[in-house]
């Protein structure tokens, strides 16, 4: 019930989820996906999270509290690297797996959950993770610099074609949103809000979050410009020879 995506591009990240956990006719709810941990000229970090939303929130929550109570643990706050940030996201989401796992599986719930973790600490590059339900990961790649999680197939075609490891990040901007216009569009569980966050290179802070609530103006207006963009090219499509 969620869509998610995450960009890793030479200009910096852009990270977006939307917020709709529960969907029907007369009975919808709404959650934030996204989580953000900064520490201003040393490290940001962005967590994105799709599937089982009580175990995503505490995974995190864990995390949470084991960076305010457990200074002296590895965890967000501290580790040497985003690399080691995505293994301490694995080995949570493996520990509330293992806790919570047997009880959801009796009552019929899906105990399977995934995040992506961008963000970049001191020392190194941005980077890009894809947390698996199972606790291993991977990594971004220059040849397909974005991950996506959820309800992931309306909205990958625009970015299997624009978006490369190059592109700036207005236009990966719009991108993303277009994607999640064309999720929405097509599947009923994925909603606004959508949290938009975009992090510029090397500037470790955050300076550019925005939330897109249902109905906002700039949503609207991506939507009828990609609309009439759409017609056109299809209009301008050379023609079968029959016609």
């Amino acid at each position: 019930m969620t869509y998610c995506i995450g960009l890793n591009l030479d200009e910096g990240l852009v990270l977006a989820s939307d917020s709709r956990t529960n969907a029907g006719v007369d009975h919808i709810r709404r959650a934030g996906k996204m989580r953000v941990f900064s520490q201003e000229g040393e490290r940001v970090v962005v967590t994105l999270s799709s599937g089982n939303l009580s175990l995503t929130q505490n995974v995190l929550n864990l995390l949470e509290h084991r960076a305010r109570h457990e200074p002296e643990r590895i965890g967000i706050l501290n580790a040497e690297s985003m690399f080691q940030v995505a293994q301490v996201v694995g080995d949570a989401m493996r520990e509330i797996r293992g806790r919570d796992e047997a009880y959801l599986r009796d009552g019929g719930i899906d105990p399977s959950g995934s995040f992506i973790v961008g963000g970049q600490i001191r020392g190194e590059a941005p980077r890009l993770f894809l947390v698996y339900s199972e606790g291993n990961f991977i990594e971004s790649a220059g040849e397909t610099p974005f991950f996506q999680t959820g309800e992931i197939k309306f909205g990958k075609p625009i970015l299997d074609r624009v978006i490369n490891s190059h592109t700036d990040l207005v236009t990966a901007t719009k991108c993303a949103l277009v994607s999640f216009d064309s999720t929405i569009r097509s599947n009923l569980s994925v909603g606004p809000p959508i949290d938009l966050l975009v992090y510029r290179r090397d500037s470790l802070k955050i300076e550019i979050q925005q939330r897109f609530e249902d109905g906002d103006a700039y949503l609207q207006s991506i939507r009828s410009h990609w609309n009439d963009a759409m017609r056109h090219a299809v209009a301008d499509l050379p023609s079968p020879e029959w016609a």
